[in-house]
């Protein structure tokens, strides 16, 4: 009788542990399927070649360093005062403090004027026009400007008393241009027609041209970099984890 009751006993254990770990699994599943991607699988695909772009720019800059850097030693000291001064210069360019010239767009942002008596001066704010920024950005624009204000990755795009500040400076009222310097102009115009920024922008009765241009000047940031709220972050030497 005690053999049997120890069988029963170990029995329904065994059949309680089966049960509870199918509800644990049943649990798991409807959790992660609350808490899925709702992205479809374009917008996966999109993401995902977004990253791939960000890692591949990084490993080529990467490359670039390590082979600046062993040219570097390599080189007498007069090779490498030049090497210096040429790595001054290229920063320079890429932080927009020298003039650039290229090929790109010209964006010109004006006023859609309605059938309405009563209908307001058109006008963006500053969020808007930092979006569309970041669009082009997105889309390959390599340098921009807007009006004669360079923008640069410490450009503050600012509304100050009903008025658009870039760089600390007022833009004015539409119409406004926008300077973009690229390589790939189809890429950018077919982004922006696919994006919902010309829908933004229809909101605001504000209508937006795009024209290809071979020659672009972009003007150079002539304000003072402030590095105040920069934070310096500590790289660790080789062989530290």
């Amino acid at each position: 009788m005690k053999t049997i009751f120890t069988k029963q006993h170990f029995t329904i254990g065994l059949v309680c542990l089966l049960i509870g770990f199918m509800i644990a699994i049943l649990f798991n599943t409807n959790y992660q399927t609350t808490e899925r991607d709702t992205r479809d699988t374009w917008e996966i695909r999109t993401a995902l070649l977004e990253e791939q772009k960000v890692q591949q720019n990084l490993y080529t800059e990467i490359a670039e360093a390590e082979n600046t850097l062993r040219e570097y030693r390599e080189q007498t000291e007069h090779q490498q005062i030049e090497s210096l001064q040429n790595s001054i210069q290229q920063l320079r360019e890429q932080a927009g403090l020298t003039e650039k010239q290229g090929q790109g767009l010209i964006i010109k942002l004006e006023p859609m004027f309605l059938d309405d008596d009563y209908q307001e001066y058109p006008e963006i704010n500053a969020e808007l026009l930092q979006l569309f920024i970041n669009e082009l950005s997105a889309a390959g624009a390599t340098e921009m400007a807007i009006e004669n204000q360079r923008i640069t990755n410490i450009t503050p795009i600012r509304d100050v008393n009903g008025n658009i500040y870039v760089n600390n400076t007022s833009i004015g009222d539409l119409p406004t241009e926008i300077y973009v310097l690229t390589n790939n102009s189809e890429e950018i115009v077919n982004h922006i027609e696919v994006s919902e920024i010309g829908d933004y922008f229809a909101l605001e009765n504000v209508t937006m041209s795009i024209s290809k241009q071979s020659d672009i000047v972009l003007p150079e940031y002539d304000d003072l970099i402030d590095l105040q709220d920069v934070d310096i972050v500590d790289v660790p030497e080789e062989g530290e984890s």
